[in-house]
């Protein structure tokens, strides 16, 4: 009878707490970088919520495992937001494969399969898996296509909320008139932007000023001589506090004769008037991206990918929330940046060379068939971009390459090019923290890329922990009973 109540009591606790982690949701975070924890911009942009916002949830059911763990993720994060937003936040799950109603809703909505093989009956078939999302408030809508497993599912849901959310954004500008990249040309970080803000072209020939509504300027790659009225007109801009990211050549390369030359487009000695010397110079680095030569061998032409250390590898960046995140990026010609300006300015540096680094004026020939040697890299960390907050609190960041942002899959680029323009307009314009967000993601560590030490305290610990749990359990049990045998001897036991 006593164990039936023992039993009976287990079994309500433990039903008990089902139903209360149905309201509210704890999970302990271990994560070295918090991975599993709401950053405050989420809990800022959710506790501030006005309208209801409505999650619809569309996810394939009956998985193979890898492709489950991105459900539960989602699931969880969104029991968080809903008790966060204190049921601002409302969601709902649907399998597009129940049914051909669910499947429509889901296709209509910008979301598409993915297709998957799947084991069934010791046969492999192919099966539609979807893991998207639609979040709604009011008569405002936003897609999330694809929820990457292990991606920056925070960041995802939160921008995508805030941007039903928010009916006013602020603008940023970007600049025209010679010869930079249009809109058009520069999709990818456009699109990207546009999730938090307004993104408006702006032709310096046709205005004598840069609004302030505009909290960012942003100039990319310009090819003409840029007027000094122009050059006023970012003065004037900074002067009043306004904030200015710019990618610019210093240099160039001509692969048809595989020559390397200067390039000046009147803002060397406007840098320089900052404080900012930009060397009519090339950055090499033994961290290269690669590019395609062809070869003949016998009858047959063929492309191979060589390294060329003209084109700087970043993998390591200075420790920054522009830079947070950031894996790689690649520089396509890139010039040396140095600071020669009094302290009434704070420089810092966002983006250097590895330790094995050189620099060559030119004019110079590209010989992509040299071997090259530790001995021609005999530099290292050499600044390529920087950020320089000015006493009267205008920040000004510069990049001596205008390739890099503007077509990221082009020579080897990545998508890494793209965040690092976009959070450095992040970082000057937007007042909530989402930048801690766009890279946020579950890192994966191999155990092989971890040091010595601590791969044998893992391996020991996952060895050791639960012998040494059954042993301490085994040991509980063992005092507790010959305490209870101690008792029964003792003459006043009845």
């Amino acid at each position: 009878m006593k164990n039936l109540s023992r039993i009976a009591l287990i079994a309500g606790i433990l039903l008990l707490i089902n139903l209360l982690s149905r309201q509210y949701f704890l999970r302990w975070d271990v994560t070295q970088d918090k991975q599993y924890t709401l950053s405050k911009a989420t809990k800022n942009i959710l506790t501030e919520l006005e309208e209801p916002v409505l999650v619809k949830a569309f996810f394939t059911s009956d998985l193979p495992q890898q492709y489950q763990k991105p459900q539960q993720d989602f699931q969880n994060l969104l029991v968080e937001y809903a008790n966060r937003s204190k049921a601002m936040v409302d969601f709902e799950f649907i399998d597009p494969n129940e049914s051909e109603d669910n499947e429509r809703i889901a296709m209509e909505n910008g979301i598409s399969p993915l297709l998957i093989n799947v084991r069934e009956k010791d046969a492999s078939v192919q099966k539609k898996a979807f893991m998207g999302a639609v979040v709604e408030a009011g008569d405002l809508k936003d897609v999330i296509p694809f929820i990457q497993p292990e991606g920056p599912m925070e960041y995802q849901l939160t921008t995508a909320i805030k941007k039903v959310s928010q009916v006013d954004k602020p603008s940023v500008a970007l600049i025209q008139g010679h010869g930079e990249p249009s809109m058009q040309d520069m999709a990818q970080a456009i699109q990207t932007l546009s999730v938090l803000y307004n993104v408006e072209p702006l032709d310096l020939t046709g205005t004598s000023e840069i609004p302030q509504r505009f909290r960012t300027a942003i100039m990319v790659k310009p090819r003409d001589t840029i007027p000094t009225t122009h050059l006023q007109i970012l003065d004037d801009y900074l002067d009043a506090g306004g904030n200015l990211v710019i990618a610019s050549d210093y240099v160039q390369g001509n692969f048809q004769n595989a020559q390397g030359t200067t390039f000046s487009n009147g803002l060397n000695d406007w840098m320089l008037n900052k404080g900012l010397e930009i060397l009519p110079q090339f950055v090499m680095d033994a961290s290269a991206g690669s590019v395609s030569v062809q070869q003949q061998q016998g009858f047959f032409r063929f492309n191979t990918a060589v390294d060329f250390p003209y084109f700087p590898l970043v993998t390591k960046f200075e420790t920054h929330p522009i830079t947070k995140g950031i894996e790689q990026v690649v520089f396509q010609f890139v010039s040396p940046i140095n600071y020669i300006g009094d302290t009434a300015s704070t420089f810092t540096p966002l983006v250097k060379s590895s330790g094995r680094s050189a620099s060559l004026s030119p004019p110079l020939f590209f010989d992509v068939q040299r071997k090259w040697t530790t001995a021609d890299f005999p530099l290292k960390n050499i600044t390529i971009g920087a950020l320089l907050e000015r006493s009267n609190g205008s920040k000004l960041i510069v990049f001596s390459d205008g390739d890099f942002a503007v077509a990221p899959q082009s020579r080897g680029q990545n998508p890494d090019n793209i965040s690092l323009l976009v959070n450095s307009v992040d970082f000057l314009s937007d007042d909530t923290g989402l930048i801690d967000l766009r890279t946020k993601g579950v890192t994966t560590r191999p155990i092989e890329e971890m040091e010595e030490s601590k791969q044998t305290m893992i391996k020991w610990l996952n060895f050791i922990l639960p012998i040494a749990l059954v042993l301490l359990y085994g040991f509980i049990r063992f005092q507790r009973n010959r305490n209870k045998r101690v008792r029964r001897m003792e003459e006043s036991y009845s």
